[in-house]
């Protein structure tokens, strides 16, 4: 069997000084002879158009690809409450190292501690490359950019617009990227979706995509793909991800071989609208940032009556009773765990008990109505047009979804796969938040792998490469080309009656009941066999309207995504059935402590589990160790 041993390239000496030292002694590329080299970004979210900005402005030929009609429409204009960074507004004590401290101990110490301090010391730049680009943050009456707390931290260093922050960054980035189209450097393709990678030789070449108005494949090579997809958390089919979202990107680059770690790290948001009805395609998120002002709580017994009727006596505000350090502000996966419980102890409310109450009446009271509006409108007016209630005179009711993947494609520390050309970037890849991420981390990550990180590792690969290298391959590509027209062709020829939505939906119900919140290894076995005969008869079931092989057809898109997804699934499932520990977002009933926390085994799982694709067996499962020099492992915990 192939030994694969996995590089980090982590640089030596103190975490405060490895990214220093590391663009102190990478080798630069001369301005001339970045002009003769050409990058494929795959995806124009906040890493996608920030690296495609970046990489332009330094002076590289930049192909960008997005699925969407606009890199506007990207899903990283749904994150609402912000965006972290330690620059100590507040003069509450906060720092660079608190900050990479906090992200280790929410990751329940299962990151690398090298790519955890370099994303809080890039921290800084963020905000004020961000505000250098006009993006309107929320200000103090002195004119000082305004923070707020977030989960897992005591300190506030959440920078926020409003409830849109994802949008008015996304617009920040998007209009970098234009600015590089407009000049040329950067050639944006639209509404063309990511197929497969192309590999010659072991080496990554370029990318086949697919025109989703005619149909049409299209090869495009290049001198390094950057791939910067989004996470796989839709797999769960209802979930706080845009309908479009999927994992057919990152799944097909593992098919190809580069490795996938922890894709059992997913997470559950504590606060979005509980499900209506069956009817429901996905759920709505209300921004993590409502606990700063709002109040968690159920009834102490079950309780019928309208929330305004129940007395304070009758209440319980199970968060700051369990968690009196943190409070409302305990991190999500913790949050997430509590709420299940108390719905669980028959206490839930609204519709099948499947909820809990945010109450902002006492901030009303005491900041008046005006200041939770500046903070939080746009959110309420959400919330309202959404569930029809008004949640100034009630509370919103909130319920625990599928939201984010920590899980992702392995990266270095340059972001290099271990496939050599090919870049992970965002929350493609799995490098900076272990086994659960803070809020307000994501746009952090984002923005900085594509503006600041990738921009400086990617040279280190370009200068072993030479430009255009790619004489003789068509005989190369053109296999691959028919590989990837093969499913289409067996999908575009099912007459069954069944669409893959529905489908997708019963994949959706295996893994939150037996790989969601909670898990255990009866359920994940179980899990396992209901995939495995679900991928079966969606081949006998499924039903794709055949207009033509060139045609628009979003039926044959959605089905293409649900056949990755399936396939993903059982990968999800091994990884969490083989992880015999709780840690973060990945909880094992077995394995928690007698208070119901989770239970770490440090000695047997104090590693990042990379997969690799094998056609024609189990995937083989590689460990990264992670060592924690500077925080050091101790039992997480928020009370």
């Amino acid at each position: 069997m192939e030994k694969i041993i996995l590089e980090t390239k982590v640089p030596s000496g103190p975490v405060s000084e490895k990214w220093k030292k590391y663009c102190e002694t990478s080798k630069p590329i001369n301005p001339a002879n970045k002009r003769k080299y050409h990058v494929i970004v795959v995806g124009t979210g906040l890493a996608g158009a920030s690296a495609a900005a970046s990489l332009g402005e330094l002076g590289y030929n930049v192909s960008s690809f997005c699925f969407q009609d606009s890199p506007r429409r990207a899903h990283s204009i749904a994150a609402q409450g912000g965006i972290n960074a330690a620059k100590n507004y507040k003069n509450d004590g906060d720092n660079v190292w608190r900050l990479f401290c906090d992200t280790i101990k929410g990751g329940d110490f299962r990151a690398r501690e090298a790519n955890v301090y370099r994303l809080a010391e890039l921290s800084v730049r963020i905000i004020d490359h961000c505000v250098a680009q006009g993006v309107p943050f929320a200000r103090e009456y002195g004119g000082l950019l305004d923070n707020r707390s977030f989960g897992g931290s005591l300190v506030s260093r959440t920078f926020y617009a409003r409830g849109q922050t994802g949008q008015q960054l996304l617009l920040g980035a998007y209009s970098s990227l234009n600015r590089q189209i407009n000049k040329g450097t950067v050639k944006n393709y639209s509404r063309m979706e990511f197929q497969d990678l192309i590999v010659i030789d072991g080496v990554v070449k370029g990318v086949i995509m697919r025109d989703l108005v005619s149909g049409e494949f299209a090869v495009f090579t290049g001198d390094a793909v950057v791939l910067a997809t989004g996470g796989y958390s839709a797999a769960f089919y209802l979930s706080t991800n845009a309908v479009g979202c999927n994992v057919s990107a990152t799944y097909r680059a593992y098919k190809k071989g580069a490795l996938f770690a922890n894709p059992c790290f997913t997470q559950i948001h504590p606060t979005c609208i509980p499900q209506s009805g069956h009817h429901q395609s996905k759920l709505t998120l209300m921004s993590e940032s409502l606990r700063n002002d709002g109040r968690v709580w159920v009834p102490k017994e079950k309780d019928m009556r309208s929330p305004n009727e129940i007395p304070e006596t009758e209440r319980d505000y199970y968060l700051e009773r369990k968690y009196p350090s943190y409070g409302n502000l305990a991190p999500r996966d913790i949050a997430s765990r509590a709420a299940k419980q108390v719905c669980d102890d028959n206490r839930g409310v609204g519709p099948g008990g499947k909820g809990v109450y945010l109450d902002f009446e006492n901030a009303i009271n005491r900041l008046g109505k005006d200041v939770i509006s500046a903070r939080y409108g746009n959110l309420f007016e959400m919330y309202e047009k959404i569930t029809g209630e008004n949640p100034y005179e009630t509370p919103m009711r909130i319920y625990p979804a599928m939201h984010y993947s920590m899980g992702g494609l392995w990266v270095n520390y340059e972001l290099m796969s271990n496939l050599p050309g090919l870049f992970v970037i965002g929350e493609a890849n799995f490098s900076d938040h272990g086994a659960n991420r803070l809020g307000a981390s994501a746009l952090m990550q984002t923005l900085a792998d594509g503006y600041f990180i990738l921009p400086n590792t990617i040279s280190s690969y370009l200068n072993t490469v030479k430009p255009g290298d790619l004489q003789d391959t068509d005989s190369c590509i053109f296999p691959m080309v028919e590989e990837v027209r093969t499913p289409v062709r067996r999908l575009m020829s099912c007459r069954g009656n069944t669409s893959p939505n529905v489908l997708h939906s019963q994949l959706g119900r295996i893994l939150w009941e037996y790989c969601g919140m909670s898990r255990n290894e009866a359920g994940l076995l179980k899990a396992l066999t209901e995939i495995k005969q679900l991928k079966e008869d969606f081949w006998k079931l499924v039903r794709v309207p055949h207009y033509n092989n060139t045609s628009f057809n979003q039926v044959l898109e959605k089905a293409i995504r649900v056949v990755d997804f399936m396939d993903f699934s059982e990968l999800l499932c091994l990884d969490a059935l083989e992880r015999k520990e709780s840690c973060g977002g990945h909880f094992r009933e077995e394995y928690q402590t007698e208070d119901g926390e989770a239970k770490r085994n440090d000695e047997d799982f104090c590693h990042v589990a990379a997969w690799k694709y094998n056609a024609e067996d189990k995937p083989t499962r590689i460990q990264e160790e992670l060592v924690f020099e500077h925080v050091p492992l101790t039992t997480r915990s928020y009370k």
